[in-house]
């Protein structure tokens, strides 16, 4: 087989000017969209993205609650700023559902679509007859998704708004979010919702390899909470075992050490050295090679041990302190530790890897 330029076979399989011309995966799929805020839009969107067609139905009047939704109440055309990102790739329509003659039309839209994806209050769709019971009769290739906050069943499922923060509280995410000492912390973005939203996906993706081998559709539940606890990993486990709760730690990890974000003499860095070997270069970097050898921190279980850890954080951030953020940047390079800057918004729009 004759060899082949990796540089030039990287700048054809990612040239820009040709992504349009590349096949999508979902192409000829149609998705009926049902829903507002985030957790069901972002579902259908991110099908948008690999080629689904999604016909977006909202109700007249607001339409989207997400519409009038913005930070500090920016508009742009009439539309919020979290509008836009969870709704583009979409073709979008108003449509009075409840009524007999709206329902009657939908039925139409959902005979000729291969997955429906909403995200209204429980019971709501039933009580509309426009269940999945009532649209399989219909289309009985139909994949239906229904995303709630807490399922379609149970007390929590009953007469209960569905938003982000309350799937962080009810998970448990919150509950372990935040510093020693402090109240529980949610998560700064909508991390249920996008989170969610991507379980969804690939629950759909799924649901289609099924029917391509079977020629059924099929209803899909889903829980933002419960989706959020399958975030927490071992924590259940850990209380299961040993009665104990999975206590905040702030920046720092309840498994590596060092693991923290330190202060810069222009912002802040986040570091990790999880390794012997790691550890042993930033120590190196530090001009301390002896702390390796520290008994204190020679392991990772004795850098974990209550009172090691923090006052291994202590010197690492009076070394930072006196750092910029490209200086540690490049050191984690060179000393073979794991280092990268705390960056926002701005630094994103420039920054050459993102660019690439």
């Amino acid at each position: 087989m004759p060899e082949r330029d990796y540089f030039a076979w990287a700048d054809a399989a990612f040239d820009r000017r040709a992504i349009f011309d590349k096949p999508e995966a979902l192409r000829g799929i149609r998705v009926v969209e049902l829903s507002t805020l985030i957790l069901g839009p972002a579902t259908a969107d991110y099908l948008g993205e690999f080629g689904a067609e999604v016909i977006k139905v909202e109700l007249p009047g607001t339409g989207d609650t997400m519409r009038s939704v913005s930070p500090e109440a920016y508009y742009w055309r009439n539309l919020c700023l979290g509008f836009s990102p969870e709704n583009h790739n979409q073709f979008h329509i108003t449509l009075d559902v409840p009524p007999p003659e709206g329902s009657a039309l939908f039925k139409q839209l959902v005979a000729r679509a291969d997955v429906l994806v909403e995200n209204v209050r429980p019971g709501t769709m039933d009580a509309w007859r426009l269940g999945y019971r009532h649209l399989s009769e219909v289309n009985p290739r139909l994949i239906y998704l229904a995303a709630s906050g807490f399922g379609q069943w149970g007390p929590f499922s009953v007469g209960r708004a569905s938003y982000d923060i309350l799937a962080q509280a009810a998970s448990g995410m919150a509950y372990i979010g935040g510093f020693p000492g402090r109240p529980p912390l949610k998560v700064g973005i909508y991390l249920g919702d996008f989170f969610g939203a991507t379980m969804n996906a690939i629950a759909i993706l799924t649901a289609l390899h099924h029917r391509n081998r079977t020629g059924k559709g099929q209803y899909i539940e889903y829980s933002q909470a419960e989706g959020l606890i399958r975030t927490l990993d071992w924590t259940w486990l850990f209380q299961h075992l040993t009665g104990q709760e999975r206590e905040r730690t702030g920046n720092r990890d309840v498994a590596v050490a060092p693991s923290d974000i330190f202060r810069c003499k222009d912002g802040f860095v986040a570091i990790a050295a999880a390794t012997d070997a790691e550890f042993a270069g930033l120590c190196k970097a530090m001009g301390r090679p002896g702390l390796a050898m520290d008994k204190r921190f020679a392991t990772l279980e004795a850098r974990l041990v209550p009172g090691h850890n923090e006052a291994l954080c202590v010197l690492i951030g009076r070394w930072t302190a006196a750092k910029t953020k490209k200086a540690m940047d490049a050191a984690g390079t060179r000393f073979g530790f794991a280092a990268a800057p705390v960056m926002d918004a701005k630094d994103h729009h420039g920054d050459p890897h993102l660019r690439a």
